[in-house]
């Protein structure tokens, strides 16, 4: 693989991080496509609480999805460091070790998850109908979790070496794939029975497969990745990638908790929930799609050693980043109603679903400096302290839920949320200005 794409290390920064950034955006686009697609055909043929059984259960697939980026993050850290110092024989060799720890933990996630189930559903407040669905849906993707955390191994290789471009190919082919696949699945066809929810889980898993296969061989045949273990390379990962995933996972179960208070609203407001977060992941993927630019961007100059260029790489992606993050908000503002209708025909679900975005419109101008920022920070190695900004922050949504609920009811519920979102892009844009992460280690 070449070292580094041309712009990244000289020359002007914005196209850099346009080149950059664009396919990144298109990736984590798909990525949302992927649950979207899930959701509306969910939602449009299955009934309220299949929608609602998605719902609670897409929280579980974030914990399994935040355990993968801990190799994800941690190589594209470590593999964009020595593409920076000219030794890209090192960065295959990191992302053979990465490929290594992917097997180990997702041996490890399928056992423990699907031991934890029961527990899990408990959490939320899952009964009856609704949690017998929930249950076939994430059993399904925890099987599957080798496809998704291998996916995420061969994305960070080529991210790391600048090329953001495959990834973007990779996850569109599959993408294209569920289209076909998942209606087929949940609703049958010729020989295929129809396979409701455990359908929707299995054509998702299945095409992530297809992704990651396609993508080991695309890798291999570029010399970017090589079998090999090695354990300090692993210590490194681990510990860059560590803070991420657990960033991941309390954020995952903070909104187990929060669906448990949102429960108390009834079965249209969990599916609200569900159909609010789908929407607004759009403006997420977005900015962490950016985030993966600068990632990348800060992670190779700081291995160059051009620490003021990788500064200047943070500051300039997130002031791009507004520009689309503002023109969501925008929509979400205004016609809320018809974005939510795309998933369901159930009046109260539409009703508090349209609440959650215009209470959501307000946070989209903040959330591209939290993202972007993240994503340069972990590309500099320095993830510790945003897990604790995070997380942090994150976590007092719990006990805000619990005294707004009862008094301002579920539009108080939603402004919580907004707000703390705001008060996340705060710290990340201080931790940024601060300037700690200059000298953290990859």
């Amino acid at each position: 693989m070449r070292l580094a794409e041309p712009g990244i290390l000289q020359g002007p920064l914005r196209p850099a991080v346009l080149r950059l950034a664009l396919p990144a955006v298109g990736t984590t686009l798909f990525q949302v496509l992927f649950n979207i697609t899930d959701m509306f055909w969910v939602g449009r043929t299955l009934g309220p609480s299949a929608l609602a059984a998605v719902s609670l259960a897409s929280y579980s697939v974030w914990v399994l999805v935040s355990v993968g980026e801990l190799v994800g993050v941690g190589l594209t850290a470590v593999a964009a460091r020595r593409h920076g110092e000219r030794d890209p024989a090192a960065a295959a060799r990191a992302a053979g070790t990465a490929l290594w720890m992917a097997l180990a933990l997702s041996v490890a996630m399928s056992a423990g998850g699907i031991l934890a189930l029961e527990p899990v559903l408990r959490l939320m407040g899952a009964e009856g109908e609704v949690a017998a669905l929930a249950r076939d849906f994430l059993v399904v993707q925890l099987l599957g979790a080798f496809l998704i955390y291998g996916y995420f191994v061969v994305a960070a290789a080529f991210r790391s070496a600048g090329d953001t471009r495959t990834p973007f190919f990779l996850l569109g082919g599959s993408v294209l794939f569920n289209l076909i696949l998942d209606p087929v699945m949940i609703l049958g066809w010729g020989p295929i029975p129809a396979l409701g929810v455990y359908g929707a889980a299995l054509a998702t898993v299945l095409t992530r497969g297809l992704g990651f296969v396609v993508g080991l061989w695309l890798l291999a045949r570029r010399g970017g990745v090589r079998l090999h273990f090695s354990a300090p390379v692993a210590r490194t990962i681990a510990r860059i990638g560590l803070p991420t995933m657990l960033t991941g996972v309390m954020f995952s179960v903070i909104y187990m908790v929060l669906a448990r208070v949102v429960m108390d609203f009834g079965t249209p407001a969990i599916a609200a929930l569900g159909v609010g977060h789908k929407i607004e992941g759009i403006s997420y993927m977005i900015c962490i799609g950016f985030g993966l630019a600068a990632e990348t961007l800060v992670g190779q100059n700081l291995g160059a050693g051009a620490s003021g260029r990788a500064r200047d790489a943070g500051w300039l992606t997130a002031r791009i980043t507004l520009v689309p993050t503002a023109c969501l908000g925008l929509l979400f503002l205004l016609i809320p109603e018809l974005l939510a209708g795309i998933f369901t025909r159930d009046p109260a679900v539409i009703g508090a679903a349209a609440l959650y975005l215009r209470t959501a419109a307000l946070a989209q101008l903040a959330i591209a400096f939290e993202n972007v920022l993240e994503g340069a920070l972990t590309g500099a190695g320095y993830t510790f302290w945003t897990m604790i900004a995070v997380v942090g922050l994150s976590a007092i949504r719990i006990p805000l839920a619990i005294i707004v609920a009862p008094r301002y009811g579920l539009l108080g519920v939603w402004w919580m949320l907004s707000l703390t979102a705001i008060a996340r892009a705060v710290a990340m844009t201080s931790l940024w200005h601060w300037g700690a992460w200059e000298k953290a280690r990859a």
